[in-house]
């Protein structure tokens, strides 16, 4: 059984360290063993999930650790360093769900799972509006103008479990999409094309 596990781990710690912005939805597995070596290395221990995230996406592109795969999962962040090969996964908080949005107006990548150190959306530093609402209720949970991250997204936490639509607007161009918050479900949104 330990050796079984081991190889999930390897596996899980291989995906990882190989995938940018995940294109597709891989299998469940087993959550990584925790190992603040990662954390520690790049400057970023005593910090939970949540502020794990922030820091990374507030981080300018160029300065971001080349070693380091961060991947956000429904539920948990995935960390990976591919310098000492550790691998770990921190627990979101509890019923809420991080998403990831890059709008573009001609250039996109597909993307399932947002990759905090490598995915690059087009419209970095760029102001846009972001509105977002429960399908279900109608209640509107996001509605501002925010700044692009240096790596041209922009994220928001929402609750888990709900049916939302996204709209951005930028310079006169408006895109949307309807996503979902539940398990196993994307959080990296590229497909939002602006136009007029």
């Amino acid at each position: 059984m330990k050796a079984m596990r081991g190889v999930i781990i390897i596996a899980a710690a291989a995906a990882l360290a190989v995938a940018g912005c995940s294109a597709t939805s891989p299998h469940e597995s087993e959550p990584l063993p925790s190992s603040d070596k990662i954390l520690a290395a790049h400057g970023l221990d005593g910090l939970d999930a949540r502020q794990v995230i922030d820091r990374l996406d507030r981080t300018p592109v160029d300065a971001r650790p080349q070693d380091l795969r961060a991947s956000v999962r429904p539920g948990q962040l995935l960390l990976s360093d591919s310098g000492s090969g550790a691998s770990m996964a921190l627990d979101l908080p509890a019923g809420q769900f991080y998403l990831s949005l890059a709008p573009y107006l001609s250039t996109t990548h597909d993307c399932f799972f947002h990759s905090l150190t490598t995915c690059r959306g087009e419209l970095a530093r760029k102001q846009v509006h972001v509105s977002i609402s429960n399908r279900t209720t109608g209640r509107l949970l996001v509605d501002e103008s925010t700044t692009t991250f240096d790596n041209g997204f922009v994220g928001f936490w929402l609750p888990s479990g709900i049916d939302v639509t996204v709209r951005v607007d930028f310079e006169g161009r408006t895109a949307a999409a309807d996503v979902s918050t539940g398990p196993g479900e994307p959080t990296c949104v590229t497909t939002l094309h602006l136009t007029a």
